[in-house]
């Protein structure tokens, strides 16, 4: 597999690890590698488990990318709200193990996955997009709006506000909170526990259950296409 995304099969669950840089940026070139590594883990009918380097998952979007042109930035985010579109509708369960920070594209990650651990620690998570003076794209908006507690909604979207571990478990950014030494165990545990899963109903029901979030993605990305902030 690809140097920016590692992928490694054992006993029917997949591990990706991220690792691009300091924070591991979203590129056009990681995109590339993470729809790579969802089309094996397809191939083996594994359950996926993603995760990054210690202390962060993804700072979000590369900004040389994104400062480079507003057509390359277009680009970009349609390419993430595509991925996010695809993880959320993939046919066996996506765990994130978040080892720390997960910023705007990588709060996207845990909002388009099926369960979500982070670790305790001094670390943010959330959408920082108003915060460094960009507008939030459409897409970006109705999947938070779909994933994120009503009441964290406007805050996170709307208001940039960040969140500590405990935080993001009520906002709805993740499900539980471990010892950083104890996250790729219990992300482990968690993917065993998900294997006695029929999965063509849970892919079935997943379609069901997300049919007017994906409906709603579909013409986000579009629009997103058209103008982007």
């Amino acid at each position: 597999m690809s140097d920016l995304i590692s992928y490694q099969l054992e006993d029917g669950i997949a591990t990706l690890t991220l690792s691009n840089g300091k924070v591991n940026a979203i590129s056009p070139d990681v995109i590339t590698a993470f729809n790579a590594a969802l089309d094996r883990a397809e191939q083996d009918k594994a359950i996926v488990i993603i995760t990054g380097q210690p202390g962060i998952l993804s700072g979000g979007y590369d900004l040389k990318v994104m400062t480079s042109g507003p057509q390359n930035a277009i680009n970009l985010v349609a390419a993430g709200s595509s991925l996010a579109r695809r993880m959320l509708a993939h046919p066996f369960p996506i765990i994130v193990a978040c080892p720390g920070h997960a910023v705007a594209k990588g709060a996207f990650i845990l909002l388009s996955s099926d369960y979500r651990i982070g670790v305790e620690g001094a670390f943010s998570i959330g959408l920082n997009e108003v915060q460094i003076g960009m507008t939030m794209h459409h897409a970006g908006i109705e999947l938070a709006r779909d994933r994120l507690r009503k009441s964290a909604f406007h805050r996170s979207v709307i208001n940039g506000e960040m969140f500590d571990p405990q935080g993001a478990v009520d906002a709805g950014f993740l499900d539980k909170v471990v010892p950083a030494e104890q996250l790729l165990a219990t992300a482990q545990a968690v993917a065993q526990q998900m294997k006695k899963i029929n999965m063509t109903a849970h892919k079935n029901t997943k379609l069901k259950v997300r049919k007017g979030l994906l409906e709603a993605l579909d013409q986000a990305i579009e629009l997103d296409k058209q103008h982007l902030g």
